[in-house]
């Protein structure tokens, strides 16, 4: 079974296949930066109080227990989600 593969990532296996990659200056420091990068996209170092309706707080609940994740990680995700973007609001 073949996966499918989004545009980047045939590029990149293009240019693996075809030998034309080149290697890292200073990789070291580039691996650094990049798992910095990663430990803080999800690190979690602030908390906040959050007052929520009733009826939001006990939805949230329900659909975390769907996701199968804790409603802090859920509304955590939301919020995320709708700051970078990834979910709009739409106006009726």
């Amino acid at each position: 079974m073949k996966n499918k593969l989004d545009l980047e990532e045939q590029e990149i296996l293009d240019a693996f296949e075809k030998g034309s990659l080149k290697p890292v200056k200073n990789l070291e420091k580039k691996l650094a930066e990049a798992k910095e990068t990663a430990r803080n996209t999800f690190n979690k170092n602030k908390r906040i109080n959050l007052r929520l309706t009733e009826r939001d707080f006990r939805l949230a609940h329900i659909k975390g227990l769907e996701e199968g994740i804790p409603y802090q990680t859920l509304l955590s995700s939301i919020i995320h989600k709708y700051l970078a973007g990834r979910i709009i609001e739409i106006k009726q």
